[in-house]
């Protein structure tokens, strides 16, 4: 059922079996299996089924770190939440991403990736992906084209890997009807949690007490509560219930909103292919996202590189991902921009700082620009192969890079309040010089290995290290860390099971409680978590099957606040 906040009653009190707080991939993931399970369940939107400019607006908040953009347009405060501006990338972190590393200070997670397999594989089916297989060989085999092929790596320091593309599946679309007709799961729309209150000790949640941007207030009342509200609100949320708690809620030792963690991007250096090799897509990020030439089974993939683990270990280097990023003609241009731009919205990507028609207008207004940029992307095969790389001179690297865990890294709140009276957010993201030397000296084996491989020449940039961090740094709005897990309270927010240490009933879900970042992309892993966390909470619930349930939900409801599906 889909519920509009702003039609309850005032100061009612809605009482359910669980709360879960954030309507994006990892609160609606929850929802959706307690429903198969027969779980009463309320889940509580911020938004509504599209961005407006006053719920957006609650997103402003101070930057004091790296420059960095982290509100309007680069997260989603609407049904689906994150996943409304996913990109769908999608691989499960590698096996060394989830273990004590002793040359990256606070590694190690206290679940192993064996214990998180059968959740990845329960994620292809909530991410509508392909074949539970990540295999470079089975993928290029499958896709059988000239221009797809697998690069000889010779010397072992360097390996290739593959990821799969959801749809992307924009979670307050693609389940929307789910919701609506679920018998267990009711969705407040417009609801802001503004307090978590706890009985005296702090110890148990007793109800959240929600506000709506037009002034209704109401509670609910829960046997487990759940916040999933990504990872910097799911930081602020807590810090900012100090009524009973000076600290914040679960910040008994100062750990909630330390070791924010953000994914680099850099496009560095020049690369000139050798012939043979002008022509392959799969390695270029520019020809293979969402690209049909580069899918099989009805998934599009995406080869990227990586240094081997063992000279990681050998060199002291975090992970790392490293694509080609093809030079097109109109590069760096508006136009540019706004062509990409154009191709997100055809996969229901949203953007509400850029409109349509704005869009549309910057293009004519650099009409060459633009049909360069089209010409050299998406000339159809029919017309010619070769036309499509004619104009593309070189390409760079793009690379992101695995965060080190840093204490000093972290979400805090600012002085600001927004139109619910909550502190702002206060953003101060920082990278260490380890970093800086994963880029320089990754991308070095890499253009040795090239060269070696009779693959492409580089030239090569000025290091990073031993200078500022360039202007065009961009973090890739994977926010991770701030709730870390950790089988101690002293060292996380978090136990194994997502549980707030010292609390009995109140949870923490998404890339909040990653321990450490990896150098793949979190939807996925957040997703698996979100299922292994719903698996335990059953478990704790001892729930009856559905098609034992009666159906009737705790939450009294009226009648008018019930949304009809006409959005």
């Amino acid at each position: 059922m889909l519920c509009d906040a702003r039609q309850v009653n005032e100061g009612q009190v809605l009482q359910s079996t669980v709360c879960i707080i954030g309507a994006g991939p990892a609160g609606l993931t929850m929802a959706l299996e307690f429903e198969r399970h027969g779980i009463d369940t309320i889940v509580l939107e911020s938004g509504g089924f599209k961005p407006d400019p006053a719920t957006m607006d609650l997103y402003r908040g101070e930057n004091v770190g790296i420059p960095y953009e982290f509100g309007d347009g680069f997260r989603s405060r609407f049904l689906g939440g994150g996943s409304n501006c996913w990109g769908g990338w999608c691989r499960p972190l590698d096996v060394e991403d989830l273990q004590p590393r002793s040359w990256v200070p606070h590694s190690g997670w206290p679940i192993d990736r064996e214990e998180l397999m059968p959740f990845y594989e329960r994620a292809h089916s909530v991410l509508s992906l392909g074949p539970s297989n990540f295999e470079m060989d089975y993928w290029v085999k499958a896709i059988n084209r000239r221009d797809v092929r697998r690069m000889p790596l010779p010397t072992g320091r360097v390996e290739d890997s593959m990821s799969q593309f959801s749809r992307p599946t924009r979670f307050g679309k693609h389940y929307r009807g789910e919701l609506k007709r679920a018998r267990h799961i009711k969705v407040f729309l417009y609801a802001n949690v503004t307090d978590i209150e706890t009985e005296s000790t702090g110890q148990t949640v007793k109800r959240v007490h929600v506000q709506t941007v037009t002034g209704k207030k109401l509670s609910v009342e829960a046997r487990q509560f759940v916040l999933a509200t990504g990872g910097i609100e799911n930081a602020r949320v807590l810090l900012a219930c100090n009524k009973q708690h000076t600290n914040g809620l679960g910040n008994a030792n100062d750990l909630v909103g330390r070791f924010f963690m953000e994914h680099p991007r850099l496009y560095l250096h020049k690369v000139r292919f050798r012939p043979a090799w002008l022509r392959n897509k799969l390695y270029d990020i520019k020809f293979h996202y969402l690209n049909r030439a580069v899918s099989a089974h009805g998934t599009h993939v995406a080869a990227q590189m990586a240094v081997t683990p063992e000279t990681q270990r050998r060199e002291g280097l975090l992970n790392a991902r490293i694509w080609f990023h093809s030079i097109f003609p109109g590069e760096g241009t508006d136009a540019a921009a706004a062509i990409v731009r154009m191709k997100h919205r055809l996969h229901s990507k949203v953007d509400p700082q850029h409109g349509f028609w704005g869009d549309l207008a910057t293009m004519a207004k650099q009409p060459l620009d633009s049909l360069n940029f089209i010409a050299a992307r998406q000339v159809p095969e029919w017309i010619t192969r070769e036309l499509q790389f004619h104009a593309i001179k070189e390409a760079q690297f793009q690379m992101i890079c695995e965060p080190t865990p840093n204490p000093d890294s972290r979400i805090s709140l600012s002085d600001q309040k927004d139109a619910l009276g909550m502190p702002r957010v206060k953003v101060d993201w920082r990278l260490d010089e380890q970093v800086k030397r994963t880029f320089d000296r990754s991308l070095e084996i890499i253009a040795d290995e090239l060269g070696t491989a009779g693959i492409a020449d580089v030239a090569f940039d000025r290091p990073l290290q031993g200078n500022p961090w360039p202007a065009n740094i961009e973090g890739t709005w994977h926010h991770m860390g701030t709730t870390r897990m950790h089988e101690s309270p002293k060292q996380g927010v978090v136990d194994p099971d997502s549980r707030i240490h010292g609390m009995s009933n109140m949870y923490v879900a998404g890339s909040s409680v990653f321990p450490t970042a990896g150098a793949n992309f979190p939807t996925f892993t957040l997703v698996a978590l979100s299922l292994r966390l719903a698996d335990h909470l059953v478990a704790q619930l001892g729930a009856p099957d559905a098609s034992t349930s009666t159906g009737e939900s705790t939450a009294a409801v009226s009648t008018q606040s019930v949304l009809q599906e006409s959005v």
